[in-house]
């Protein structure tokens, strides 16, 4: 190194110029500037060298220097050769450079500082252009859109939710000022006011964290809703970046109200609730509409630790769950939301226990599925959309009576199962109600649990109907005024043949079809009311050939069958019930039978919401299937079915009431169908196998050698209808019977069937007092003990023709005997000359049959009666 002093500009000359050697100077003789006349070439070649030395070490001291030797001023400008006289006066001073040199060095390193903050800045500021032009608002992530359908008794209790997020959308004007408030209170009270970004809340929060004072949330509603809605719940900058600026966007997108409306429906509160209107029936029962300032404090509390401010759940945090309660409150009272005086007199709403999630369980799942195949069906809303959620359907389902049909079948069938026998696992039931005034189906059975057995029994279309289709025969008969092939019109009163496996007859000779009767038991000459009674088979697959097979199906249909109902085919064994209607379908058609003949088509669904929007429902399809003296005379003789024939179990309803029994083929199913004036419910045991899904015979089910609707399906209905119909009066049916018909008719004819021969015989007991001949009494058949005084005149002799029905008054028949056959209707009224009271009609009547409200003249007396009211129905018969 050189042992040359430091020159004042702080730099050292070349370590190569040797001790001693002249310097480059201005010549003290002269006064001019030059080099010493002593430099030789090798010290102008050093002074050269240092020189170009000097100038590079000077480049680097720092911005604005340049490179210079000795004799260069601050500026780079050299400077003019100077003359060392000793003098002092023309050198700079030593004390002055190195002050002046630091200075220069502060301000350079402050200018790159500066510099270094505005490139930083104009970085981030084009950071923020970019992220705010480059990130898009993107679409909702799948979690926070997805909703839960909601499944409503009539009443607005739940009946089941569909789907695996329990989200409920709710408008905001849905939900009270005062919960909306409370939630503003517990995490944004500044939320109308501010900005997306609360810039000083995230950095006290981001302090508060770093400084050990525990996790702080420094997010605005805006940015919470941005990450429950379109991002995530992940913790990473990334997310966090994306946050803010998509919050900024959003806030110059939407309105204060609509991003308060999405955070309160995207929210957790625990309890599995997304979204407050789940919440408020997770921990309160109620729809969000009906919470209370105090219980939406409550909700609002929740916000900020879910599980653990559930009270319920976490009793050992009700000291903190109280103070975020009370400071939520306290948040609103300063805010002046509410005043101090409602303030103090709220009391914490202790919520509900908690409701561990149902599912579908039991008859929730056969219910929703039963309305989601309802909606589509009839076009409100297609299986995808629904997929989707958020839809709120109100069903006609009643929760008291759908309770009642459940206990009546658990008490007749499921409790009678035994896991001894294994045909107990075969066991099925179906069960539906309607109110026959509106068509609304009031309670539904589908099976034991959907979860176990997921068809559902009341609306599958695979099992035969059996006998219960047979009141449809009928009803078409009277319809369309139908006669017998011998041409006698069929009414209650009609004879016909029930001899098991009788070939049915057409108009044009035998049709091949030769039905057998249950137990293949033959009963001879019988009434058709008698025949219903017993379900005779042979009787109504003639009458079914009588009507014509393709009319009885118009008449089915019209009633309420489906059109595309299988085996609804144009052939006698129609009668016999072959076609597999499904319980709701056969409960719709006996709906048609108790309200007069006027049909409802069935409805499932009141209402249908999605986000506070009603959707639009069908039309309502009613119209008069067939004329009212046609379903009230079916009517009339499907209550002896219950009086006296196999429906006897119904009798427990404690109430008038009609109904019908059936078999499907080898006892697979056993059925009731029946109503009262104001309730039309079927019941249907079914066989099956629960691995295969074959269909399978109920012989010994229950413990009883045969499954019959009289049993196990009637007490059921019995059951069911007593307690559905507890809190109504028993009301009586009031029948409009077919022209032509009254229950005379059918004394008359079932007499000459017991005395064909009108010699007073005996009847065998067939009444136990020989009443038609003998003027005896007749043991309080109509509840009375009125004598018959030889109703139908003197006995006649053995051989002769039966004697001929005493006319009506007023229809100026003669008294005499004669040939008339017995079940043709004779019209009263007809003006013609004769007997007392001609074309009057009646002008008294005799007590009514208990609960028929059809009134009977007494025949003891011979006081005119009411003349059958005509045909009043302007639809066209069937």
């Amino acid at each position: 190194m050189s042992d040359e002093p430091q020159q004042p500009s702080g730099r050292h000359e070349p370590g190569n110029q040797p001790s001693g050697a002249p310097s480059a100077r201005a010549d003290s003789s002269t006064g001019t500037a030059g080099i010493t006349d002593t430099t030789d070439a090798t010290d102008t070649a050093r002074i050269t060298d240092a020189v170009g030395t000097a100038g590079t070490k000077g480049a680097a001291d720092g911005p604005g220097t340049v490179g210079r030797n000795n004799n260069t001023d601050t500026t780079g400008n050299a400077n003019p050769a100077r003359h060392d006289d000793g003098s002092g006066t023309d050198e700079p001073q030593e004390d002055e450079r190195p002050e002046r040199t630091g200075r220069r060095r502060f301000a350079g390193a402050l200018r790159t500082a500066v510099g270094a903050l505005l490139l930083v800045a104009l970085l981030l500021l084009g950071g923020l252009i970019a992220g705010y032009q480059l990130v898009d608002i993107p679409a909702a992530n799948a979690n926070a859109t997805a909703q839960s359908n909601v499944y409503l008794y009539r009443d607005g209790s739940v009946i089941a939710r569909s789907g695996k997020v329990n989200r409920e959308n709710v408008r905001l004007s849905q939900v009270p000022l005062t919960v909306q408030r409370a939630v503003l209170a517990a995490e944004d009270r500044d939320f109308y006011s501010e900005r997306a970004i609360d810039l000083k809340a995230m950095t006290r929060a981001a302090w508060n964290t770093l400084t050990g004072k525990g996790t702080q949330g420094g997010s605005t509603i805006t940015q919470q809703y941005v990450k429950n809605y379109y991002l995530g719940q992940e913790r990473t900058v990334p997310r966090k970046v994306k946050e803010l600026f998509i919050a900024v966007k959003l806030n110059r997108e939407q309105s204060k109200s609509q991003i308060l409306e999405g955070y309160l429906n995207t929210s957790y509160f625990g309890r599995n609730a997304y979204g407050i209107q789940a919440a408020a029936l997770a921990y309160y029962g109620k729809d969000i509409d009906r919470i209370t300032t105090a219980e939406g404090a409550y909700l609002a509390s929740l916000l900020n630790a879910p599980s653990a401010y559930d009270v319920v759940v976490h009793p050992e945090n009700r000291t903190a769950v109280l103070a975020r309660w009370r400071y939520v409150l306290d948040g609103m009272v300063k805010e002046k939301w509410i005043s101090p005086a409602e303030r103090a007199a709220m009391k914490f709403p202790v919520p509900g226990k908690v409701r561990p999630p149902t599912g579908l369980s039991g008859q929730r799942g056969y219910i929703v599925q039963a309305i989601d195949d309802y909606l589509a069906a009839h076009g409100v809303i297609d299986e995808n959309t629904l997929a989707t959620g958020g839809y709120r359907i109100t069903t006609t389902l009643e929760k008291k009576k759908q309770n009642a049909l459940v206990k009546a079948v658990d008490d007749n069938v499921t409790s009678q199962t035994s896991t001894q026998r294994d045909i107990d696992r075969h066991v099925r039931v179906g069960g539906a109600s309607i109110d026959p005034a509106t068509g609304r189906v009031v309670a539904m059975y589908g099976g034991f649990d959907y979860t176990k057995q997921y068809v559902n029994n009341a609306t599958r279309r695979d099992y035969q109907v059996g006998s219960t289709f047979k009141p449809f025969v009928f009803a078409s008969a009277v319809a369309n005024d139908s006669t017998t092939q011998g041409g006698r019109r069929i009414t209650p009163a009609t004879i016909y043949d029930g001899t098991t496996k009788r070939m049915v007859q057409g108009r044009n000779g035998p049709t091949g079809y030769a039905p057998a009767n249950e137990d293949d038991r033959s009963y001879g000459r019988i009434t058709v009311s008698s025949a219903t009674d017993r379900s005779v088979n042979a009787v109504y697959a003639q009458m079914a050939q009588d009507v014509g097979p393709a009319e009885v199906g118009r008449t089915a249909v019209a009633l309420g069958i489906p059109k595309n109902t299988p085996d609804l085919t144009a052939s006698p064994s129609i009668a016999l019930g072959v076609a597999t209607a499904s319980v709701l379908d056969m409960t719709e058609a006996y709906a048609t039978l108790a309200n007069h003949g006027v049909h409802h088509a069935h409805i499932l669904v009141d209402k249908v919401s999605k986000d506070g929007e009603d959707l639009a429902l069908p039309g309502r399809n009613t119209g008069q299937a067939v004329p009212r003296e046609a379903a009230d005379t079916t009517t009339w003789m499907l209550r002896s079915v219950v009086e006296d024939g196999t429906g006897t179990a119904a009798q427990s309803a404690g109430r008038p009431a009609a109904g019908k029994t059936g078999t499907a083929e080898e006892d697979r199913a056993a059925w009731f169908a029946g109503y009262t004036p104001d309730l039309a419910t079927v019941i249907a045991v079914m066989g099956q196998d629960p691995k295969t899904g074959a269909q399978k015979s109920l012989y010994g089910a229950l413990g009883l050698s045969r499954m019959s609707g009289g049993g196990p399906p009637a007490r059921i209905w019995g059951q069911y209808t007593g307690a559905a119909l507890l809190d109504s009066a028993a009301k009586s049916f009031d029948l409009h019977l077919e022209n032509g018909f009254d229950e005379e008719d059918l004394d008359y004819a079932e007499w000459e069937i017991e005395d064909p021969y009108g010699d007073g015989r005996h009847d065998n007991g067939r009444y136990g007092d020989g009443r038609y001949g003998d003027g005896r009494y007749d043991n309080g058949r109509y509840g009375t003990r009125r004598p018959y005084e030889n109703l139908y005149g003197p006995p006649a002799h053995r051989g002769s023709a039966p004697p001929a029905k005493p006319p009506k008054p007023g229809s100026g028949a003669p008294t005499g005997g004669g040939t008339q056959v017995p079940g043709v209707g004779h019209a009263a009224g007809n003006g013609n000359a004769g007997g007392p009271g001609a074309g009057t009609g009646g002008a008294t009547e005799h007590a009514p049959r208990p609960g028929t409200g059809v009134t009977p003249a007494p025949p003891d007396t011979h006081t005119p009666r009411a003349t059958p009211p005509p045909h009043t129905s302007t639809a066209p018969r069937q």
